[in-house]
């Protein structure tokens, strides 16, 4: 069911919009999270850091992709706000047009720089033959993902942010029983809990379409709607490249970090795999957030609102604030109890000190937890807004904060240097979106006024 944001109380509006999106986000995180519990329990400590060591080089190849796909999104919910139905079955069109050419180059690239990244990743010697496994599976299979992406947001920018959660609830039940099965019963290690992961992005997209088809007449595309067209894919393409870039230039500051990671040892490889994976599930909310205003300001713009998109700025902030507080109580409290899903009890001395660095970067970065979350709702905004390049610059910012932090601050603070890096770069690009937010909705209104 298609979801009009141009009336009614913004709060309510990004509220409910945003409780589907967060649950799952909630289950894809649980999704990647799985991967990881499995190996780590099932397999060995090193099995954990392998898949682990993997997780920023994934995101700087793959980033480029789903950024992609959600800047095209943009473009999709502006014409929809608008009432240009048309116009949203050819943006849909060229999208996937757009979609299988990244898909033949993200394959490629993802083949051809796995080994050599690890290599410069400084990936310790114990783990690097399952990471390379690992991301070749992953690779192999990433049309599925991306194509889930690119359905599941043009769902969202209608407004319906339940029917991806369906899929996705469904398929992450089936990645865990497939990780059990593929790691317990077949032995076959990390590319086992790769493969589980290939199979059931691919069944998510699958039902993504055959919803869209039987449900959306809208998106029953025509063949008119396929016929190319150079301004449509150039608006596309002038969202969704910044959106992408910024996606890979964050990854690979993320990449750097790992790292200087990599290079205390597969002990603090594990924990910091596992702390990630639990940061990330704890701030969920503030993605759901910032992905509900993308479509929020997107919908209002179109339909002339400006007044509106200020509105839910207002109300996303106090809705980032209570679950920034709420997950830095979280992890203050219950990190060790979360920690533990991905460790087993092998010896008790290296179990401590997986312990001990995991505990030390949740509860540092967690006191920070409000940046992050004001960073996504002001550049998911701009995102609505058309404005495409601030996004951009502020992940090169955050790119250049977080190298010379990550860099710098180890040789003073150790390890604690690690969280402090990531919460340098969460606060640069924070307030450079915040900044240029306010800019552009003066100038838009200005704009407007004239």
């Amino acid at each position: 069911m298609v979801k009009e944001m141009t009336s009614g109380s913004p709060m309510k509006l990004i509220l409910y919009f945003s409780i589907p999106m967060l649950i799952g986000n909630v289950f894809q995180q649980f999704y990647n999270m799985v991967d990881a519990m499995v190996v780590g329990r099932f397999v060995s400590m090193q099995a954990l850091a392998a898949v682990g060591a993997t997780g920023s080089m994934m995101f700087t190849i793959l980033g480029f992709a789903m950024g992609l796909t959600t800047g095209f999104s943009i473009i999709i919910s502006q014409r929809f706000g608008a009432g240009n139905q048309a116009g949203v079955r050819q943006a849909v069109a060229l999208s996937i047009y757009l979609s299988i050419g990244i898909t033949i180059v993200m394959t490629v690239v993802g083949f051809v720089l796995t080994d050599p990244l690890l290599t410069l990743m400084n990936t310790p010697p114990d783990i690097i033959e399952d990471s390379k496994t690992y991301l070749y599976v992953i690779f192999g299979g990433v049309v599925a993902g991306i194509f889930y992406n690119l359905f599941s947001s043009v769902l969202r920018a209608l407004g319906d942010s339940k029917t991806p959660l369906y899929f996705l609830i469904l398929a992450s039940i089936l990645n865990v029983v497939l990780d059990l099965i593929f790691v317990i019963i077949f032995s076959m290690g990390v590319a086992g809990v790769a493969y589980a992961t290939i199979i059931a992005q691919l069944i998510s997209c699958i039902l993504c379409v055959l919803y869209m088809l039987k449900k959306y007449p809208l998106l029953r595309l025509q063949k008119q709607d396929w016929a190319w067209n150079q301004k449509t894919a150039m608006q596309l393409l002038r969202i969704g490249l910044p959106a992408a870039f910024q996606n890979s230039v964050t990854g690979l500051g993320v990449l750097i970090l790992q790292s200087v990671v990599n290079g205390f040892g597969s002990i603090v490889v594990a924990a910091y795999t596992a702390a990630s994976k639990v940061q990330q599930l704890a701030t969920q909310p503030l993605f759901s957030f910032g992905l509900a205003m993308a479509t929020y300001s997107g919908q209002n713009l179109g339909a002339g609102r400006l007044d509106r998109v200020r509105q839910g700025v207002r109300a996303g902030m106090i809705l980032t604030i209570i679950s920034s507080i709420a997950g830095m109580v979280l992890m203050i409290f219950c990190s060790e109890w979360l920690i533990h899903l991905f460790i087993s009890g092998e010896e008790v001395e290296t179990v401590a000190k997986v312990m001990e660095y995991a505990k030390i970067y949740l509860i540092v970065t967690s006191i920070f937890y409000f940046c992050l979350g004001g960073l996504l709702l002001y550049r998911n905004t701009l995102q609505g807004l058309g404005n495409a390049m601030i996004p951009m610059l502020s992940g090169f910012l955050e790119l250049v904060v977080r190298i010379v932090l990550c860099i710098s601050l180890p040789l003073v603070f150790d390890f604690v240097g690690i969280p402090l890096a990531d919460i340098g770069a969460w606060i640069a690009a924070f307030v450079l979106n915040g900044v240029f937010y306010y800019r552009n909705v003066r100038v838009l209104e200005e704009g407007r006024r004239t």
